[in-house]
């Protein structure tokens, strides 16, 4: 890995210091967005639990498709989900 990191250095035309500092930013960076999406999901799971609405699996499977392909697809519709 030490050679890789050389290799990477001397392409970018930078210091190891700078390469080092970028990687430990980006590092940094991706563990920050990872509690945002963290705190996000648990949110989103405490809400549904109180309110007792979700979306169906299969019409947002089926939104996902249609969005990949770059159409305009109708968002799924929020659902009670007990009984």
């Amino acid at each position: 890995m030490k050679q890789r990191a050389v290799t990477a250095v001397q392409q970018q035309g930078i210091s190891p210091h700078a390469f080092m500092v970028a990687a430990i930013a980006q590092a940094v960076s991706a563990a920050e967005q990872c509690v945002t999406l963290i705190a996000a999901a648990k949110s989103a799971r405490r809400e549904m639990l109180e309110d007792g609405e979700g979306f169906a699996a299969d019409d947002v499977h089926a939104y996902f498709r249609v969005s990949a392909k770059g159409k305009d697809a109708a968002k799924p519709e929020l659902r009670s989900w007990r009984t």
